[in-house]
Parts: structure tokens; sequence; C-alpha cells
């Protein structure tokens, strides 16, 4: 049978027809070196794994595709990986006269040079790639041919410890050991990177840290190796020295890092922030404030109230109550801010993923004067977590829904856009309460607004697709929707505003015939099919 593991003509196991090496050959290991083998092979797989996420990390946050970022990262390292595997075969093929300490010595070599290779260049890389981006260019070029270097380098590392293991055992028991490691160490990778690295150290101190691993597992091998290893002692004070030089570097990539971020604004940066989820940076100019997610312009100080005000009037107007009001994101308070000052409301909600955004709305001083300390009254309620699974937990009915996320231009935000998730707000709304969400521009991004207002009419509701010119943002779109029906030319202002007039509010449902769109035009965003991602990077001259 195909299945069985077996030579037919010995009637033996397959293991016992490929090569092992004779008692001549082998190099008995004693336990400490063994343990050091095994622990290079879980250090090299957890910083591999944390080196491509770092760098499909960095070019989602500049270019904003997240999922091309993070394929030719991940894609074109574990490509270079198969090419170092198999270039690896090429380090110590010489068996004559069994001369095994030779051997030896040449893959532990090999390794050892693998090792300080791949140290300064993990470091400089994402720096490197930054810089890259800021000048203007070459960015897609930059990755490729990073991840090309290094996937080439960390592919070589587990074949050449595989073959120092068997020196000492099986191939069967060396490869069942270094595997197991190898995989256990990707686990701590995928872990560490983004739960303990990125929102401890930043991205540029992160790597440089990264970087000071291989170097210190040239220390490691080259003292448990050091009585056959010629030159044992000068190799470990190399890796020593670049280990030393790496972390005392990561502290300076900060600055290096900053002085590159700050020619990508046109005003000063007066605070910046790498979290778990997102690169938070604010700018201040002649006391026009700007904070920006990712790179991407949240809002202005200059203008914001035009956004905030046409964001959350109308959804307050067309409810029946106001009393209950759910808030998804808009951790900045700007838009807390208007609710708070409408009549009747008793108690809002607020979800917001990101804490340290919270955090900075409630203690920064341009944020706490923008928006009047609003996270100091006491209706407000904040929660933390990511609105798609905590909204399913609310206990309550609200009688206002408002959504303030991001544009959906990657997945994971594309179902905070979703009929699924649509749907689950519509659950938690009260029979004569509206919602509304933001729906980014319906001029430069048509086919996107319209399938979120496609989307939120297949989920059951009423909608009201309206705009509002804000000069930061240019055109941009919001969709009103509710169980029942709503007449936009009754919808009415019940607070001083610095934009809104009664006559302005129900004009902003005209919508201008160039940015209206046929009813079945687009596709519906769902969680088995976002399509918002596609819509959102299509340009203007697509629609037709």
């Amino acid at each position: 049978m195909g299945f069985l593991n077996v030579d037919k003509g010995q009637n033996k196991p397959l293991e016992s027809s490929i090569p092992q090496p004779s008692s001549a050959e082998r190099l008995p290991l004693n336990r400490r070196q063994r343990s050091v083998v095994l622990l290079a092979a879980a250090a090299s797989s957890a910083c591999g794994l944390a080196v491509e996420l770092l760098l499909g990390g960095l070019t989602s946050y500049l270019v904003g595709d997240h999922a091309l970022a993070y394929g030719v990262a991940l894609g074109g390292f574990l490509a270079a990986m198969g090419v170092g595997s198999y270039l690896s075969q090429f380090v110590a093929v010489s068996y004559k006269n069994s001369n095994n300490p030779t051997i030896a010595q040449d893959l532990i070599r090999a390794f050892i040079q693998v090792e300080l290779a791949m140290a300064p260049a993990i470091a400089l890389v994402p720096l490197g790639l930054f810089a890259l981006f800021v000048a203007g260019g070459w960015l897609w070029l930059g990755l490729a041919l990073s991840t090309l270097f290094l996937g080439i380098l960390a592919g070589m590392e587990v074949p050449l410890l595989t073959r120092l293991l068997e020196r000492d055992s099986s191939v069967k028991e060396a490869l069942a050991g270094v595997l197991a490691l190898d995989y256990a160490g990707a686990l701590v990778g995928a872990i560490a990177f983004p739960l303990v690295l990125l929102p401890w150290l930043g991205m540029f101190p992160a790597a440089a840290c990264l970087g000071a691993v291989p170097a210190v597992m040239v220390v490691a091998i080259a003292q448990s190796f050091r009585p056959l290893l010629p030159g044992a002692k000068r190799w470990r004070q190399l890796g020593l020295v670049m280990a030393i030089a790496l972390l005392v570097l990561a502290p300076l990539t900060v600055s290096l890092g900053n002085t590159l971020e700050n020619r990508l604004y046109k005003a000063a940066v007066i605070y910046r922030q790498t979290t778990q989820y997102q690169r938070i940076v604010l700018t201040q100019n002649a006391g026009d404030t700007r904070l920006f997610l990712n790179g991407d312009l949240q809002f202005s100080t200059a203008d914001e109230y035009r956004y905030h005000e046409a964001l959350t009037y109308p959804v307050l107007s067309a409810a029946g109550s106001s009393k209950r009001v759910l808030l998804l994101g808009a951790g900045d308070g700007l838009a807390l801010r208007e609710i708070l000052r409408w009549p009747g409301v008793e108690a809002v909600t607020v979800l917001e993923l990101d804490p340290a955004v919270v955090n900075l709305g409630r203690s920064h001083p341009a944020l706490v004067k923008a928006n009047r300390h609003a996270f100091d009254d006491p209706r407000v309620m904040v929660q933390f977590g990511d609105a798609f699974q905590a909204v399913r937990d609310l206990p309550n009915f609200f009688d206002v829904i408002i959504a303030d996320f991001p544009d959906p231009d990657r997945d994971v935000l594309a179902k905070l856009y979703s009929d699924g998730f649509y749907r689950m707000l519509r659950s938690h709304l009260s029979p004569d309460g509206a919602m509304v969400t933001q729906a980014s521009s319906p001029y430069f991004a048509p086919k996107a607004f319209a399938s979120v207002a496609e989307t939120l009419a297949a989920s059951g509701f009423n909608t009201y697709p309206y705009r509002v010119d804000v000069p930061s943002f240019g055109p941009w779109g919001f969709v009103l929707a509710s169980n029942g029906e709503i007449n936009p030319s009754q919808l009415d202002i019940a607070v001083e505003s610095r934009f809104l007039t009664p006559q302005l509010l129900p004009a902003l449902f005209s919508l201008p015939k160039d940015e209206q769109w046929e009813p079945g035009s687009v596709e519906i965003n769902r969680l088995s099919h976002p399509v918002l991602p596609k819509y959102q990077r299509d340009r203007r001259w697509q629609w037709y």
C-alpha cells in the first residue's frame, strides 16, 4: 500500500535507507551543546517570524495596502527561506577520509557567519525601508530585496543546525528535535512581537533588539563548541561586540526614526506613540492640532467641528429618543463633545479599541481643550475592545448608535462595515432608534461610499446617505440608517452650532449627480467577501 512507509525490497522502514553517519563520522555532543543547538533553532525561528511581521507591519503602515504588504513580506520571506534551505546543502559537503571534526567545524562556522550577517541586517533594514519611503520611492523594491536577503539567511539556519545535530544522533531524532523547537520558537515570535516588542519598544528599537538575538546566539555557539571550533574566542568576542552595539543602537533608533517621520508631516510633531494596534502621531502648527493614525489624518482642529456636527446632529435629531447613545471608535472625544451637548442624553457608552487614544483624549492639553473635557462627564462610560466582538456582548438597547471607524482600506477594518456587523448593531438598536456611520468620500471613493449604503440597506435598515465638505478631507460621506422612516426635511438642530443650520441640515442629503449611483451597481460588503478595501483603493475614474 502507498501509505506504508517501507522499503519493499528490504521490507524495512525507509528510514533505514537514508544514509546515516557512521560511527566514525559521529560527533558526540554533550548535554550543553545539544541544548544550545536546540535553543538556537528556537531563537532563530522566533526572530525570523518576528522580522516577517515587522516588515509587513512597517510596509502596511507606510503604504496602507495591508494585504499586499504582508503578502510580499511574508510570502517573499518564506520563498527566500526555501532558497536558503537549498543552498545550505553546499556547506561542508566534503566527507573524505571521514574527517568528521572538519565537517562539524564547517557547519558551526557557517552558522556563525549566517548569524553575524543577519544581526545588523535585521536591525537596520526597517530604518532603511522607512528612509526609502520618506525619500519618495523604491520602497517595494527595497522590501523585496530585504526579504530575499534575510529570507535566504534564515532558510539556512535550521538545515545547518539539523546537520550538526545529526552528527550526534539519527536523522529522525535530529529533525524531530530541531523542528519541534523551531515551531515553538515561531509561536513565541508571533506572540512576542505584537504584544511585547512593538508596544513596549516601538518598531525601530524592536528591530535593533531582534538583531541582537543572532549575535547572542553566536556567543553561545562559540562558547559551547570552543574545543572544536578554531578561533572560538574571536567569534565569541565578535558576537558579543555586535550584540552590545545593537542594544546600544536600539534607543538611538528612536531619534533617527523620529527625524525621518518628521519629514512626512508639514507641522511639528508634538506627540507620538506606537501601540499594539497602530501608530499615533499628533502634530501642531499655529494652533492647528492634527491627529494621524497609521499615517492617515483623523481630524484637524481647524475644521473638525464640521465633521463632528455632521456625524452626530442628524442621527440625534432623527432618533425618537437620545437617552442612551453608543459611540463606536472616536476615542479622541470630539464626537463625544457634540453628543453631550445634545438635550436628553443621559448615558453614553464609548467603545474604543485602543486605550492609548482615549488616554490621549483625556490627558493631552490640546485634545482636552478641543473636546472640552468630554471624558470627565459622569454620563460617559468607556469600554475597550474590538467592536466586532464586543458589540454582541452589550446588554443594552441604544436609542442612537454612532460608528466613527477609520476608512475601510484593510480587511481587518472592513468587517466593521460588513452586513454581519450591521445586523449585530441593529439587534441593539431600539425600535425608534437611528444609527449613523462615516462612509469615506463620496467623490474620491464613490464605490466605497455606495457599498456602505447598500450594505446597510441589505441589513434591513432604511438608509439615507448624505455628505458634507470638510476642508481637511474634501467631500465626506455618512449614511444615516433607521428601523423606521426618516424625513430629512424634518430634522432639526437642538443646540447652538458652529457650522450646521436648520436650512443646511436637510440639504446635506441631496447628493450631487456625480456622487449618486444606481442601486445594485456595487457589491454588498460581507464578512465572507470584503469588497470595501478594493473599493476604497479604487480611483474615481474607475467608477465609470
